[in-house]
């Protein structure tokens, strides 16, 4: 299967929605409150300091945001977060998605990109990231608070472009 991936744009508004309260109700990887609304979900997805993608198909199939992580001093170093539709797990669209964020970032000028809350129980997220290069640099035990695990990890990656 081959990934397009493209600039978000207001056309995919209902379908991005979708893909990220899917997401985000389980409550077991993103710290967003499983609660939150759909308007609320696309806004804080795509907030004004986000650049954000879609990957599709015949049909969008998964989104990315991409941010600075940090100001000032840190500005070199991005943040970007990962939703794939359910449907599409495990066919190669968060690799693909990652790809093309890593080289998104480096034609943006950053000089690495942080991963700062990766649920240790996000075992697929977890493997693409330590096989796209990115290392556990720090461990916060029982930062997160799994619906079924209880208090579980959250770890740092990170990864030099």
């Amino acid at each position: 299967m081959t990934v397009h991936i493209r600039p978000y744009d207001a056309r995919d508004a209902a379908t991005v929605t979708r893909i990220l309260v899917a997401a985000f109700r389980p409550g077991d990887t993103y710290t967003v409150d499983p609660a939150i609304s759909p308007d609320d979900a696309l806004a804080y997805w795509c907030a004004p300091e986000k650049t954000v993608f879609v990957a599709e198909t015949d049909r969008v199939l998964g989104t990315y945001c991409l941010r600075r992580n940090q100001a000032g001093g840190g500005a070199h170093v991005c943040n970007a977060g990962f939703v794939t539709d359910p449907a599409a797990r495990g066919q190669g669209v968060a690799s693909a998605m990652l790809t093309h964020a890593l080289d998104t970032a480096r034609a943006q000028g950053y000089r690495a990109m942080q991963f700062n809350f990766v649920v240790s129980t996000n075992e697929g997220a977890i493997r693409l990231w330590t096989r796209a290069g990115f290392a556990t640099v720090g461990r916060l035990p029982g930062a997160f608070r799994h619906p079924r695990e209880g208090y579980v990890d959250a770890l740092v990656m990170y990864r030099n472009l």
